[in-house]
């Protein structure tokens, strides 16, 4: 190990104490649900989108909006509903009548954590809009360009059994989320401490900030100095590049995948890995953290055939396959 590595893992354990004090804030209101929260801390340290799917009563929202009120930051909760218009998402102009002047109402966009809330029941204008803030940090009003808080998070959250008033997120915004987590189910012990803990006509969900912005971009710059070796870096590539040419590892695999991931899936790979050892106490990425976090930055990169959807076959089953497949450094 060489200096420069003990001087980021001093630096590390330093930081470590925020991450952890925030890391144990949610999980006193949140029981259980680990996974969860672990990729919601890595998308915080990454600056990247996550996407939270499950079925109803998960505590996904619960997490999230534990999460934002245990951070010093601006937080806006948005409730997607069909009738929900672009306005109500960005902001709008409103006219003055004594000064004769518009002046701009910002939306519950502008705000360090937005929580989109069931983000596939709005329509495709404002999918349209909640596209542009996610991937350029920036919304447009009428014809001013206004840059959005730093940092700016969208957590979003969906139910994948009810599809009744939904509408299909566009490839294009789903590919916008760093992370696509899948929220499973508590295990008894879990689910009999959440009845313990919530089983009240008014349940103790209150928090007090524990971590400030400072504290947060003082860990996202230590997790930008974790480093990658060569080998480790196309390991990643590989992995992307097989989702995109099955056949050179799989033959099987081919007529499973209709696309593969885009290079944006490399550049994610290796941010979720770097913050992964980050949150593991390392100065260094290893392949068990690009294995660990590499299916929730893949699942949804990847589009299933009409062959693997026939044959009941996901994308994070094809994933693993290739996870399998790959030779790992």
């Amino acid at each position: 190990m060489t200096s420069e590595h003990r001087d980021i893992e001093q630096d590390i354990q330093a930081h470590a104490e925020a991450l952890a004090r925030l890391s144990d804030a949610v999980t006193s209101i949140v029981v259980g649900q680990k996974t969860m929260i672990e990729r919601l801390l890595i998308g915080l340290l990454c600056n990247g989108h996550v996407l939270l799917e499950g079925v109803p009563g998960l505590a996904k929202t619960l997490c999230v909006s534990t999460l934002a009120g245990a951070i010093q930051g601006s937080f806006s909760r948005i409730q997607f509903t069909p009738d929900l218009l672009p306005a109500d998402l960005i902001g709008t102009l409103i006219y003055r009548p004594d000064t004769g002047e518009f002046t701009t109402r910002r939306g519950p966009v502008f705000a360090n954590i937005v929580l989109a809330d069931e983000v596939n029941r709005a329509p495709a204008k404002v999918q349209s809009a909640l596209l542009q803030a996610m991937q350029e940090r920036q919304v447009t009003i009428g014809e001013t360009t206004h840059t959005l808080d730093d940092p700016f998070l969208v957590l979003a959250t969906q139910n994948p059994i009810e599809q009744e008033g939904t509408y299909p997120l566009p490839e294009a915004q789903v590919d916008r989320f760093m992370l696509k987590v899948i929220v499973g189910y508590p295990d008894r012990e879990e689910e009999l401490e959440i009845v313990n803990r919530m089983a009240a006509s008014r349940p103790t969900t209150a928090i007090e900030p524990v971590m400030t912005l400072d504290e947060l971009r003082a860990a996202r710059s230590l997790v930008d100095r974790i480093f990658v070796d060569d080998k480790i870096k196309r390991y990643i590539v590989d992995l992307v590049h097989a989702t995109r040419n099955p056949r050179e590892i799989d033959d099987q695999l081919a007529r499973l995948i209709e696309f593969g991931a885009s290079p944006r899936a490399s550049i994610a790979l290796t941010m979720a890995s770097r913050a992964h050892a980050f949150l593991n106490g390392r100065a260094f990425v290893t392949p068990s953290d690009v294995k660990s976090i590499g299916l929730d930055v893949l699942r949804h990169r990847v589009l299933v055939s009409y062959e693997a959807e026939a044959e009941d076959i996901d994308s994070a089953h094809i994933v693993r396959r290739i996870f399998d497949h790959v030779p790992i450094p």
